[in-house]
């Protein structure tokens, strides 16, 4: 039975260790709360750090923690010495992409033995984990510090069904594209079945860097890899809303409640929570409320700012330094509009006990949340849950996660100071009505989008996405299906093989010309023409010229222009259609418009064909010149017998009457008595060629895709890899 895998990077139980005795405390997180439903199941693992500097732990101590892990908790710990933990997380994980991702570029440190340290700790992961996977596990990764994890995941079972979800926003590919190691990473999540992300526009940037750096074909949501579609979805991460609604009945919320009210007179409140981070815009928000004070006199003495920030990475320089302006600007702003009696900015350098802190949310007439950026931020949900009331009113910044569904907040540019003060007079005035108006309709929705549902809906949808894959037609050629191939080949007295060229035998190139047959190529094909039992025939869609010079020297049938041109061995080119190309004199002005509009296109001029390429162009672009030129095309060609193709990053113009399928036809009809047949290609005008093929043929598509091929391997070097072997 296939079970269920949670992989962070910190387990959901705290372990402390005084004079040789083990204390354990589940952790309150939200992660945690979010799984525990799941994580209670009987067949869910999670693996983890415990926390713990793997060095100091005693030796005595270390089989006992693991097995008290494992039987009470269902945890896996994965052991972390005090080099790890500077080198990985305090090192490439908080100091290069923490600040990326949270646009904080110049605070970003390139480092490759960061990196190094990185690469290692995830396969540590992998590592533990591969000793306890079985065939059709689930695995759920969790954050940035674990990118690389998925495909190490898959490269090792390929059965394996892989969620990855981002905690933290995905940058613009601007941003992204100063990374050293971008391929690395984006190829790691590709090992992903489901990668989530809070917002759409973090969802957006990550397929732009799919697109842009990997050149993956990305449409939608999705996109292709090897032989499997990745999803990419949004999946707004939500708190435990039953928790907090309810827990302002408690007995010691309310004396929390009551005694706070004491300490603030009686004053309006505007609360703010965060931890301690440079991406909380802690400074500007302080200057905000110096300006608010500036220019609204008459609020002295009547509105109390309670700040409190959580203490973290104190042995971090950075972060001590931003402590000491948070201090210093504190103390400014008191000193400038304090009195003997009142203190403006009440500020609290210590974590809160949530009993306290939901005595606070239902103190607060205002919640002020102003990060620089944030992937989500979940205070300010906890804040609105917090007031059954539905009283008090939320400020949020532009820039959290949570803005995309807390619309009906006061969203503000953290930047903008005199914005921010504005609507801190906007809050504080609010009526009641307004306030229980907005606050409602949040309500609602964080109800329905709680911690539970994020969790649930996320696991369906890879559930989903499983069966997708599964669903596919075509059937991946490897194991048993490889052998059955292999054997079918080898007994075969006659075979006729139909080779496509580009993205099949070759990988793509930028510039097509440059794409040409290898050293290795050349032995396969040697290897292969020498065996008296193959009858071969390139198929390709080059020109005449291109297949004669690189491929007359083999013993092979040539078939150019997508089936128009045949030529044997030895012999003269003969045209299987009689076609013409007066058309080009019309089709080629429009295809060359775009092209000046479009940097990086270009034309391949055939001849019974037109070509636009745009491998070189930025994919945002090109996809948008694409459909109009595609649009615009169809509409020029209606009454016209022309076909307009899309192949891999190329549209082409050609006559209707021309076609793969037909230009293999007389081979078929030539040799049918030949019990081994084989087609391969990897776009659309190969369908052409598996369409005629009967049922017992067989036919290989290069890539995902739909496709009529009865197999599919990942790409060409997975191919040369199977003609290696039938070679061998």
């Amino acid at each position: 039975m296939s079970k269920t895998i949670i992989v962070s990077n910190r387990l959901p139980v705290n372990i402390t260790i005084e004079q040789d005795k083990v204390y354990y405390k589940e952790s309150i997180g939200g992660l945690a709360t979010g799984l525990k439903s799941f994580h209670e199941d009987g067949n869910t693992l999670w693996v983890g750090w415990d926390g713990l500097d793997c060095e100091d732990v005693p030796e005595n101590l270390k089989m006992p923690i693991y097995n008290e892990l494992q039987s009470q908790y269902n945890c896996i710990p994965v052991e972390l010495s005090s080099d790890d933990i500077n080198d990985y997380y305090l090192g490439f994980c908080n100091k290069t992409i923490w600040p990326l991702f949270h646009y904080f570029q110049n605070t970003t440190v390139f480092d490759p033995h960061l990196w190094n340290a990185y690469k290692q700790v995830n396969n540590k992961f992998f590592e533990e984990i591969k000793k306890i996977i079985k065939k059709n596990d689930t695995i759920w990764i969790h954050d940035y510090q674990l990118f690389l994890l998925p495909e190490l995941l898959r490269n090792h079972d390929s059965t394996l069904t892989i969620g990855f979800f981002l905690h933290i926003p995905f940058p613009s590919y601007e941003l992204f594209r100063q990374l050293p190691w971008r391929e690395e990473i984006l190829w790691g999540l590709t090992g992903s079945d489901l990668i989530g992300f809070h917002t759409f526009d973090y969802a957006r940037h990550f397929i732009s860097s799919i697109r842009r750096v990997l050149s993956l074909d990305a449409k939608g949501q999705s996109f292709y890899h090897k032989d499997r579609t990745v999803l990419v979805d949004v999946f707004p991460m939500g708190i435990d809303y039953k928790k907090f609604n309810t827990a302002i009945n408690e007995k010691d919320i309310l004396h929390a409640n009551n005694e706070y009210a004491m300490k603030t007179r009686g004053n309006q409140v505007v609360l703010s929570v965060d931890r301690l981070d440079y991406t909380k815009g802690i400074p500007e928000r302080i200057k905000a409320v110096d300006l608010f004070f500036t220019e609204n006199s008459d609020y002295l003495e009547k509105v109390s700012f309670i700040m409190i920030v959580a203490p973290s990475r104190s042995d971090v320089d950075t972060y001590n330094m931003l402590l000491k302006e948070i201090e210093e600007l504190v103390s400014h702003t008191n000193g400038k509009h304090g009195t003997i009696g009142w203190t403006p900015i009440m500020f609290f350098y210590k974590p809160f006990p949530f009993e306290e802190l939901v005595s606070l949310y239902n103190l607060a007439d205002v919640l002020l949340v102003t990060p620089l950026r944030d992937g989500m931020n979940l205070v300010a949900k906890e804040y609105i849950a917090s007031r059954p009331d539905k009283l008090g009113t939320l400020i949020l910044s532009e820039t959290a996660g949570a803005a995309t569904e807390l619309g009906e907040a006061l969203i503000v540019n953290p930047n903008d100071l005199q914005m921010i003060s504005h609507q801190l007079k906007v809050a504080l005035e609010m009526p009641k009505r307004e306030q229980i108006e907005r606050n409602s309709i949040l309500h609602k929705r964080l109800e329905r989008y709680n911690i539970f549902f994020w969790a649930s809906e996320f696991m369906r949808k890879l559930r989903s996405i499983h069966l997708r894959q599964t669903s596919i037609k075509s059937i991946l050629l490897k194991d048993q299906e490889e052998i059955n191939f292999i054997k079918a080949y080898k007994s075969a007295e006659k075979r006729l093989i139909f080779f496509d060229y580009d993205g099949t035998l070759v990988m793509f190139n930028n510039s097509p010309s440059k794409a040409v047959p290898d050293l290795e190529l050349k032995q396969i094909l040697t290897k292969l023409t020498e065996d008296p039992k193959n009858i071969i025939s390139i198929v390709s869609g080059r020109q005449k010229e291109f297949l004669e010079e690189h491929f007359n020297s083999f013993n092979v049938n040539l078939i150019a222009n997508h089936g128009l041109s045949f030529k044997e061995q030895n012999k003269e080119w003969i045209e299987t259609e009689i076609v013409h190309n007066d058309w080009q004199k019309e089709i080629r002005p429009i295809i060359q418009m775009f092209t000046d509009n479009t940097p990086g296109s270009f034309i391949e001029e055939k001849t019974f064909s037109l070509a636009w390429h745009y491998r070189r162009c930025d994919p945002d672009l090109s996809s948008l010149r694409l459909n109009d030129l595609r649009e615009t095309l169809l509409d020029l060609t209606r009454t016209m017998n022309l076909t307009i193709m899309d192949g891999n990053k190329v549209l082409e113009v050609k006559d209707s009457s021309v076609n793969k399928g037909k230009g293999i036809q007389s081979m078929l009809i030539h040799h049918t008595d030949v019990p081994f047949v084989l087609a391969v290609g990897d776009d659309h005008t190969d369908e052409d060629m598996f369409h005629i093929l009967s049922e017992k043929d067989y036919s290989i598509k290069i890539g995902t895709g739909k496709t009529e091929a009865r197999f599919h391997l990942p790409d060409p070097s997975s191919f040369r890899a199977l003609l290696n072997k039938i070679i061998e």
